[in-house]
């Protein structure tokens, strides 16, 4: 797996030094390659799907403006999250300026494969229960949890994209699973009431 970790950050490299040169066709590689994750990461800061296709946009267009900028010091996709979190912080200053409120949550809908019906019911409810328990996190903590988690980012990696401090990702973290342990506990011990 790390020959094509390996594999995938040259790829990424390239695609960004011709993207400085101003080859479109680099770029269209680069969006189809992260624009997923990009959507993924965005949604779960700003919890909209339109907003997060902005954002996803935005990116993208910095993307364009700044590749030549990419210093090589970390993994492309540690540069890439640390635009979008950038932009998310300015889309919710905007969004604060206007008085707009940012608390909609949106359900994504799972995409599992028909099997057993009742362990698709159980699998969904279960599914349903962890995201609606991360949504409940407060934004920094969510944050951090999104890009360790699900995204697989080393801790110094999530500190670059936040641009915090290594040891306040592992308090947000901490922070986090205690929250999420809280919070799940009633998926694991359900109170029951009389049969």
């Amino acid at each position: 797996m790390t020959a094509e970790l390996d594999e995938t950050e040259a790829s990424s490299r390239r695609w960004l030094e011709q993207i400085a040169l101003g080859q479109e066709a680099a770029l269209e590689q680069f969006y189809r390659h992260y624009h997923g994750q990009v959507f993924q990461f965005a949604l779960r800061l700003v919890n909209n799907d339109a907003d997060a296709a902005e954002l996803t946009n935005e990116t993208m267009l910095e993307v364009w403006r700044a590749a030549a900028r990419f210093a090589g010091e970390s993994r492309v996709r540690t540069w890439l999250f640390g635009i979008v979190n950038h932009r998310a912080i300015d889309l919710l200053r905007r969004r604060r300026r206007r008085h707009e409120h940012a608390d909609e949550l949106i359900d994504v809908a799972d995409e599992a494969p028909a099997c057993n019906l009742s362990d698709v019911i159980g699998g969904a409810q279960d599914a349903r229960h962890v995201r609606s328990c991360v949504q409940q996190l407060p934004e920094r903590q969510k944050a951090v949890v999104h890009l360790a988690f699900f995204e697989d980012l080393s801790y110094p990696e999530v500190a670059q994209v936040l641009d915090v401090p290594i040891g306040t990702i592992k308090t947000r973290v901490m922070h986090a699973k205690q929250r999420l342990q809280h919070c799940l506990a009633g998926l694991f011990n359900p109170v029951r009431g009389p049969a």
